[in-house]
């Protein structure tokens, strides 16, 4: 069966196109950047290209994960461009597919009068990314009588070559470096810290199982405090380092607690192994090259 990933050259896409050509799928992708073998250049926002790139492969099935997806992007108008408008042209060059993933984000829920987010929420979003995502989630229900599809909202997670440019990574690479301190944020958030591995297997059996038109959460249920990571962290390094608050780092209307109900999740794929905090942090930091 031939997959396609849009953004295969992603963090998520790295990781889900060795752990699905592990499990036998012939993988091809899109990427912004580069071609080569079974890897397009394809900007989703420019429909021809990804018309073309459909047409060439005629896949089985779509992931789509190309996005923008760091919420400190200074370009807002991106967001919808690639986000929003880059899943209508994917979808109306579509052919016959068995099944399309649009990954979409927990970020929709925005603000809410509870602690574990749920999919019958009505979403809330109170940033540029989460708008154009659900603008993207809009226009992929538009599709639900059309194609099997399902929507995703991904909780927080991570792994070895997540961008530093994102929370966790990032604190990792300080500890590598052998940092003395290190500049953040807000720490007194609660977040899902899922481990990429569990995302993939997630992806792989919603292609796999009986699964369609549903938006469903990939959460674990499992937060953490992530003042909590610096601990774990000084225990894993063997030092302790010093934390300044730097408020360039600190998101206006940032959501005290993002924790994902998994109810829904389970009942259609089932239980999902999924890492300790400890583990994923620990194989982040002996993967990383300093």
């Amino acid at each position: 069966m031939k997959v396609l990933i849009t953004g295969i050259d992603g963090f998520t896409g790295i990781h889900l196109s060795r752990y699905l050509a592990n499990a036998g799928y012939e993988i091809y992708g899109t990427s912004l950047k580069k071609e080569e073998k079974n890897i397009f250049k394809c900007d989703i926002t420019n429909k021809e290209e990804i018309k073309a790139v459909i047409e060439k492969i005629n896949p089985d099935y779509i992931i789509h994960l190309a996005a923008i997806s760091f919420v400190a992007h200074a370009n807002n108008e991106e967001f919808y461009k690639v986000n929003t408008l880059g899943t209508q042209n994917l979808l109306e060059s579509l052919i016959n597919p068995k099944k399309v993933i649009i990954a979409s984000s927990a970020v929709i829920y925005g603000p809410q009068n509870s602690e574990v987010l749920t999919e019958s929420m009505c979403p809330n979003p109170n940033n540029h990314y989460g708008i154009s995502k659900f603008g993207a989630e809009q226009i992929g229900k538009n599709y639900f009588e059309k194609f099997n599809m399902v929507i995703t909202r991904p909780f927080n997670y991570t792994g070895p070559f997540q961008s530093e440019k994102f929370l966790i990574p990032k604190i990792v690479k300080h500890y590598k470096e052998h940092k003395k301190e290190i500049r953040l944020g807000n720490l007194d958030v609660f977040r899902e810290i899922n481990s990429i591995d569990f995302v993939c297997e997630v992806y792989k059996r919603l292609l796999e199982k009986d699964v369609k038109n549903t938006i469903v959460n990939i959460a674990s249920k499992r937060a953490i405090h992530l003042k909590k990571i610096i601990e774990i962290m000084n225990d894993i390094a063997g030092y302790k380092i010093k934390i300044i608050k730097d408020e360039r780092f600190i998101r206006k209307n940032d959501i005290k607690k993002l924790i994902g109900d998994n109810i829904l999740l389970k009942k259609l794929i089932g239980e999902v192994e999924n890492k300790s905090i400890e583990e994923i942090l620990k194989e982040m930091y002996n993967a990383w090259d300093s």
